[in-house]
């Protein structure tokens, strides 16, 4: 029997809202791995969104799915498929026909302004748990409300948590408030050696997807081709880099990228790449734009030497997880959720943690990381802004300063490779380990842990509230601009 088993007709039920929990997002992805995972305890009912979902209108059963891959026989697990993330009525009708015992919501809290004003309504009846991540600092005093709604927040990353802390203040001892960073299945992401059952597929999918041509070195990103995930930055990174080989060297480098080359979004990454490099050298650049399966994502990390991110703006990036469950190194700018992910030590050898003082180590205040990070420290932190975030830190990267962290992995890779393979044996073991939680079966712990916490300490909202009224204080952030 699984740890943590209830019998179905025992368990709690919990509405989640997010992407739909069959897609291929990255909330999709997260969310399917946590209702997979804890079907054992929970039953499950997902209002699953999409633009313009095509299964709109229908309830599907995906008990038998679930069952096969939890290794029950009990599973109750069930998709309400909606375009868009849903609306006030929506969520009504489904508490009444449910009858669910929480509600857990997932993503940006934009989404979910909506949600936030029924809260009220809401947590009379059951509590609201927020899976939550926030990119970055100054902490987000406009989100002070969302996060007053919740009676749990889950953060996806140490920086989030810290957040949450700071914008709520004295109000956060009344709420649970945890540290849930992302899991990957290890069953789907894993490194394929020479004597895995895989092999003889990646070498298949090496030599289709490069032509035939052998390379010494690749570098992959995974991305969306958006403005903070900087892919034209990490172009012109992979041009210096091989600017600073023997043209001979330089032949054998290739890059990847799993993205959409023009997105409105970003930018066009052909006009890119033709200004960047020379004709041979576009020939080194790869452009992989069809959805893949899970089998296929991995063979394809696992063909490469090391995956990289430069976002100025990230709340976790989930390919370098990925990546280092594939035993890859990462490179990646030292800013938002990446940052865990890297492993900074504090002056006494312990993960970092973040607090008003010292809220993220995008300054550099930690050197000392995981030997499988090789981390790109932002040259300049601006503030930027929109109408509904009014302010927040984006922190770019430097692409020369990125172009060195290539070589520095290319010079281990071909210089030494005894060295290099320990450089990805322990990305591989410390992202699996227990300390990172960072596995798909430690996130459902997790969850299974926190959620039971909210539903056990959890009183409902009374009717009514009086609330003198006064002026509205300003508010100011409560930690230091510069740490």
């Amino acid at each position: 029997m699984k740890e943590g088993y209830i019998p179905q007709t025992q368990r709690k039920k919990i509405l989640l809202l997010s992407d739909e929990i069959r897609f291929t997002s990255g909330i999709a992805t997260m969310a399917r791995e946590i209702v997979v995972g804890t079907a054992h305890h929970y039953n499950w009912v997902n209002l699953g969104g999409a633009v313009n979902h095509p299964d709109q209108g229908k309830r599907l059963d995906i008990c038998s799915d679930t069952n096969q891959h939890n290794g029950i026989d009990d599973a109750s697990v069930f998709i309400y498929p909606i375009s868009g993330y849903g609306d006030a009525q929506t969520i009504r009708n489904l508490i009444e026909l449910e009858k669910p015992d929480a509600v857990m919501f997932f993503t940006d809290p934009r989404y979910w302004i909506w949600l936030f004003q029924i809260e009220n309504e809401i947590r009379r009846k059951i509590p609201m748990i927020y899976l939550n991540i926030w990119d970055n600092y100054p902490a987000p005093i406009y989100n002070e409300s969302y996060y007053e709604s919740c009676d749990g927040l889950m953060s996806i990353s140490k920086q989030t948590l810290n957040i949450n802390k700071l914008v709520l203040g004295d109000k956060a001892k009344n709420k649970v408030l945890s540290y849930v960073p992302h899991g990957i299945n290890n069953k789907l992401f894993f490194p394929v050696t020479k004597d895995h059952s895989d092999y003889s597929k990646l070498l298949e999918v090496k030599n289709n997807f490069f032509s035939g041509k052998q390379y010494d070195f690749v570098l992959m990103f995974n991305s969306r081709n958006i403005r903070r995930k900087s892919a034209p930055d990490t172009l012109a990174a992979f041009k210096l880099f091989l600017d600073s080989l023997p043209k001979e060297k330089a032949s054998k480098c290739a890059f990847v990228l799993h993205t959409q080359p023009i997105d409105e979004h970003g930018t066009d990454l052909y006009a890119v790449r033709d200004m960047l490099f020379t004709d041979e050298e576009c020939s080194q650049i790869y452009f992989s734009d069809q959805k893949l399966s899970a089998t296929d994502i991995n063979l394809l990390y696992n063909t490469s030497d090391a995956v990289i991110l430069l976002s100025s703006n990230e709340g976790w990036g989930l390919s370098l997880t990925e990546a280092m469950m594939c035993g890859k190194p990462i490179i990646a700018n030292v800013t938002g959720g990446m940052q865990d992910q890297m492993r900074f030590e504090d002056e006494n050898g312990k993960w970092i943690e973040f607090d008003k003082d010292f809220c993220s180590n995008n300054f550099g205040t930690y050197k000392k990381h995981g030997k499988w990070a090789f981390p790109v420290y932002p040259s300049n932190i601006s503030i930027q802004g929109s109408v509904p975030t009014p302010y927040i830190y984006d922190d770019r990267a430097d692409f020369r300063e990125a172009a060195k962290q290539i070589r520095a992995v290319y010079d281990l890779k071909t210089s030494n490779i005894d060295e290099y393979n320990d450089v990805c044996k322990s990305a591989y073991e410390w992202v699996t380990s227990d300390e990172s939680m960072m596995t798909a079966s430690n996130m459902c712990k997790n969850i299974v842990k926190h959620v039971d916490e909210v539903l056990a300490t959890w009183k409902p909202k009374p009717k009514f509230e009086l609330i003198k009224t006064e002026p509205i204080k300003r508010k100011h952030i409560r930690h230091k601009l510069v740490y």
